[in-house]
């Protein structure tokens, strides 16, 4: 197994840690998600009773495939605690997330829930956002005048930056819920709430990967250890 496998699981079986009986969990997307999936699928079938809410059709595959048994956000619209990775973290908690391409429904299924967690290696962990290329979903309709929206958006807020449609196998990306997904590469972010704002304001712009406010603790697994980061 390689170093980098075994940091994630060691970040999942933490935030398992958190997870109580009877609990309703959003479980999350990517790479360290499944790992927890792995981790809590054990549990459960050993009569841990958890029900889950899957942020995507793969973590929805996966959990099925595993045995950890699933709700729907219609069924069950409060959640105790979700648990999900990060493209990047930063000192405060925000993060970028979506690299995965399921952004719209891990925002939904975390701000359905009294807390999240977030899993990471210590990689993730920067000073400020942006040296991930931050996630766009965008509506399929007027995708070019809705680029051009975010070029204009961005530069009045001091951002500078390729966007770049994500592409799978030569065509566009089509995210679970049927849009496209544009790539901003940016940098740097100092101010994701201004840039939140910004791109809320733009009609194609269904969701964007900068979750703020949104994580209460960030699972942080180094060569070092474990470590836990709080909200200030």
């Amino acid at each position: 197994m390689d170093e980098a496998r075994k940091l994630k699981i060691a970040a999942a079986a933490e935030a398992l840690t958190y997870v109580r009986q009877g609990m309703r969990l959003g479980i999350g997307t990517g790479s360290t998600a499944e790992e927890f999936v792995r981790l809590l699928a054990e549990k459960a079938n050993e009569g841990f009773r958890i029900i889950g809410v899957p942020t995507s059709e793969r973590t929805a595959k996966l959990c099925s495939e595993l045995g950890v048994p699933l709700t729907t956000l219609e069924e069950t619209p409060h959640l105790d605690l979700t648990v999900d990775g990060a493209d990047e973290v930063n000192g405060d908690l925000s993060l970028i997330k979506g690299g995965g391409g399921a952004l719209l429904r891990e925002k939904i299924v975390a701000a359905a829930s009294d807390s999240m967690i977030v899993i990471a290696d210590e990689s993730k962990v920067v000073e400020t956002l942006g040296r991930f290329p931050l996630p766009i979903e965008v509506n399929r309709f007027g995708l070019g005048a809705t680029m051009r929206a975010i070029e204009l958006a961005v530069s009045q807020c001091g951002l500078a930056g390729g966007l770049i449609l994500r592409l799978k196998d030569g065509a566009p990306f089509v995210t679970d819920g049927g849009h496209y997904i544009v790539d901003a590469s940016f940098g740097r972010i100092p101010d994701p709430k201004i840039l939140s704002t910004a791109l809320f304001a733009i009609p194609g712009v269904v969701e964007h990967g900068l979750f703020i406010g949104l994580t209460q603790a960030a699972v942080i697994a180094g060569t070092d250890g474990i470590r836990t980061m709080n909200r200030p």
